[in-house]
């Protein structure tokens, strides 16, 4: 009876040594400095649009509409959790003409190689599925603030269209680590028609 006493005792010391030092304490200061948000990045002013995804060429791109839209939709997902944006709106959103800094993100896909979910099930060295697509940030007015290749690909277990939330997560990642210039104070877009 005292080996399993003794033993419950080390085993509960490891667990507290452990645990101090995987996880870190956080200081007072630390806590007050997340929760203020005295670390917000500069591009929070902004609101950000998703256009609709294009091909370069609808004969060297053979991507399927629901890649496209899955692409779409993994975007407008990835956007949100960046919390780099004030708001993130659709393509066509009524909404958009009353956002006073609105960028707009254009992708397209440049290349697209299908993939086989058998094939990864069974080999690890073929049947991946791969995207690439040219992403801009622009201005209301068209001028480019932001211009990145990004690639998206499933290589081993998962299904094809694992690619277009891969391609989505990298290319808000590239968004998130870019810096981006402060939003103008300016007026809400609206022609001001009486």
């Amino acid at each position: 009876m005292k080996t399993n006493k003794r033993v419950s005792w080390f085993v509960l010391a490891a667990v507290i040594i452990a645990m101090t030092v995987a996880l870190p304490p956080q200081w007072p200061a630390e806590t007050r400095a997340a929760k203020s948000g005295s670390n917000i990045p500069v591009a929070e002013q902004w609101a950000v649009q998703v256009d609709k995804v294009d091909k370069v060429d609808a004969s060297e791109v053979n991507l399927a509409p629901s890649f496209q839209i899955a692409i779409y939709e993994s975007l407008l997902d990835e956007m949100s959790k960046t919390k780099r944006f004030k708001q993130v709106l659709r393509d066509g959103d009524r909404n958009a003409g009353d956002v006073s800094d609105l960028l707009i993100l254009k992708t397209t896909v440049e290349k697209y190689t299908p993939g086989s979910e058998t094939r990864r099930a069974v080999t690890t060295v073929s049947g991946a599925t791969k995207l690439t697509v040219h992403s801009q940030l622009c201005k209301r007015d068209g001028r480019v603030i932001l211009e990145r290749t990004v690639s998206g690909n499933v290589r081993f277990m998962g299904s094809n269209l694992r690619a277009t939330h891969n391609l989505a997560r990298n290319v808000a990642k590239t968004i998130k680590q870019s810096s981006l210039p402060a939003a103008s104070p300016s007026a809400p877009a609206t022609s001001g028609q009486l």
